[in-house]
């Protein structure tokens, strides 16, 4: 879900060449079932390392975060509504202005024993600098994650 802010409406953005445009999100998600979540991941692992052995599975899946890095490398995020993951799981109930879960609700049948706890978007034009142009020496996540820096043009 992107959220359209008053900020972005106050801010007119002319497109140019070499702009650079920052997509930043936030995917939440709650751990129901860790040991479904752990044979998800290993799933997903498998998938794109089909020869593995339990030695390699023990090292690829060490700790939760390379059990997240594997499913999210495997379904492009955390809680995907890949029928693997996400079938047979209950329907987010019907309510009025839309779908979805109330505050503190959970789904409590996914295979992959997560439960999406909602996700927010933020596009923002302006950084000097794409992740890419740093090659191997990025800033600190703070100063990647900081607000974009206005164009040296309108600081002088």
């Amino acid at each position: 879900m992107y959220e359209h802010t008053e900020d972005d409406e106050d801010e007119s953005v002319t497109l140019q060449p070499g702009m650079v445009i920052s997509i930043r999100s936030r995917h939440d998600v709650v751990i129901i079932d860790p040991d479904k979540f752990l044979t998800a991941a290993r799933r997903a692992y498998l998938a794109y390392n089909p020869g593995a052995d339990e030695s390699e599975l023990a090292v690829a899946l060490a700790d939760p975060y390379c059990a997240v890095d594997a499913l999210i490398n495997c379904y492009h995020t955390l809680a995907s509504d890949d029928p693997e993951l996400a079938a047979g799981s209950s329907e987010p109930p019907t309510m009025h202005g839309g779908v979805g879960l109330r505050p503190g609700q959970r789904v409590p049948d996914r295979p992959d024993g997560l439960s999406p706890a909602g996700m927010i978007l933020s596009i923002e034009f302006g950084h000097h600098t794409p992740l890419q142009d740093y090659g191997c020496f990025l800033p600190s996540f703070t100063e990647l994650m900081a607000e974009p820096l206005k164009s040296q043009e309108s600081s002088e």
